[in-house]
């Protein structure tokens, strides 16, 4: 879209427009195009108390760093090695989801339906565009967002735990976890989930934190996400000129979570230098914010999960042994799906009513052959997995079972060209294939299992998989 073409119209559209009431940090607006950036700023800055723009990811993630924003208007094709959806997946976690986001393109696709499903963006907008199409969606995703604030849970609600359960079930694998969580939940013991890579160990954490009866409250972040320079800022918040860029200060997660729970997911990630930090908040519950001189009280629960194995970590010097201990004072195993199957059906179909209200789509109901190809397959993904066939089948209105690896043939859990059966060679065989269909992309190899992309390369190493790989792309 050209500035020129949309700013008539945006005269037209704007008049007086009123200030958003329920933003009081401000909008950040990308777009690698200079003039948009300006037409934007001028269009809506009557709205936001403050608006500040970048060119690219690289520069809005440095914005990012000294101040806070309600809502992203960014283009979903950026310079560089970011993208849009990429930039906006950050902000939701740097912004503890409390961030809203519009991303524009020029190209609509398939794609604008997986970035909503996803919940990567609350509204995509395509150009060209008239400004009050965009005014519209601001005013759409500002009331959405009141009705979010309005609805929040109040004391001793349940809400999370409901859900969890509707997630999971009690029986077999799962009565113990569900034991622990109701023992666990009402004490201030420091919890660690250990796990598979998506077998559910935020919603066990969720689930903790609201059967705790703690008024604060829950903020999640995966270590694993946020680099090592910007980790201890995150967790502790910075004061006013603390590094360069640092125009103003900023509350951390730990003064986010007062009162509340903090889930450090994948700490096994965390690095070396920041676990000291971490062990030294959990033993004397005060921490600094970064360029601080001050101490700051912490009435936070602390709750992490990781899909290592902690003890070999502290073996091989990549984790604290003190803070292994700390950490580990009750241990909630999480089973992975292939253990747990009652949860498969379970799970199946609240993904499709929960993904099928998110595309305006009316549930559909899974068949026999859905329900066997489910229930015969090892999902090595787990939740996560599941999630992703269940929308992919969504997305292209096709049978679940035809997004199964061998469809009918996982009935007898066969791997053609494998005559071992076992699940190292399912993996073996279903990361290969994956790979094969991705030209070798891992990163949208592991969104497509629903694991991280360190996973896919740990397996590419275990299994000597380089060569077979390389030669798929």
């Amino acid at each position: 879209m050209h500035a020129s073409t949309a700013s008539a119209g945006a005269e037209v559209a704007f008049g007086q427009p009123q200030r958003c009431p329920t933003y009081n940090n401000g909008l950040l607006i990308v777009d690698d195009e200079p003039e948009m950036r300006r037409f934007l700023k001028r269009a809506l800055g009557s709205q936001f108390t403050r608006v500040e723009t970048a060119g690219s990811a690289d520069e809005a993630r440095a914005r990012a760093q000294s101040s806070k924003f309600d809502l992203l208007i960014a283009d979903i094709r950026l310079p560089g090695a970011f993208d849009g959806r990429e930039l906006a997946r950050e902000f939701r976690v740097r912004h503890n989801d409390a961030i809203d986001v519009i991303l524009m393109t020029g190209f609509p696709d398939l794609h604008s339906e997986v970035v909503l499903a996803k919940n990567e963006a609350d509204k995509i907008l395509k150009k060209p565009f008239q400004i009050n199409e965009l005014q519209a969606l601001i005013k759409r995703v500002v009331e959405r967002r009141q009705d979010s604030i309005n609805a929040q849970p109040t004391r001793g609600d349940d809400a999370g735990a409901a859900a969890a359960q509707r997630m999971m079930s009690e029986r077999g694998a799962m009565q113990g976890v569900w034991d622990a969580i109701r023992r666990i939940a009402p004490t201030p013991t420091t919890v660690l989930i250990t796990g598979e890579t998506g077998s559910g160990k935020e919603v066990v954490a969720r689930a903790l934190h609201d059967l705790s009866g703690r008024t604060g409250a829950y903020v999640p972040i995966n270590c694993g996400a946020i680099s090592a320079e910007l980790i201890e800022s995150e967790l502790f918040g910075h004061v006013k000129g603390a590094f360069t860029g640092a125009h103003q200060a900023r509350t951390g997660l730990f003064g986010h979570a007062e009162g509340g729970t903090l889930f450090l997911d994948e700490v096994g990630e965390m690095p070396l230098a920041m676990q000291a930090k971490l062990l030294r908040v959990l033993e004397e519950r005060r921490y600094r914010p970064v360029g601080g001189t001050h101490e700051i009280d912490a009435s936070v629960r602390v709750i992490t999960a990781t899909n290592r194995d902690l003890a070999i970590e502290v073996e091989a010097g990549r984790f604290r042994k003190d803070l292994f201990y700390r950490l580990n004072v009750v241990d909630i195993r999480v089973p992975p799906l292939r253990e747990r199957p009652h949860d498969i059906l379970l799970l199946a179909d609240y993904f499709l009513e929960m993904l099928s209200s998110n595309l305006a789509q009316t549930k559909p109901v899974l068949t026999e052959r859905d329900r066997r190809c489910l229930l015969a397959y090892d999902w090595p993904g787990n939740c996560r997995e599941l999630r992703n066939v269940i929308e992919r089948s969504l997305l292209f209105g096709q049978s679940v079972a035809d997004f199964l690896p061998q469809g009918d043939e996982a009935a007898d859990r066969t791997v053609p060209g494998h005559a071992d059966s076992t699940l190292e060679a399912l993996q073996r065989a279903h990361i290969l294939q994956t790979l094969r269909e991705t030209q070798g992309n891992k990163s949208e190899a592991a969104r497509i299992l629903g694991v991280s992309r360190k996973t896919i390369e740990r397996k590419v190493k275990e299994w000597s998989l380089g060569q077979e790989a390389d030669a798929s792309g």
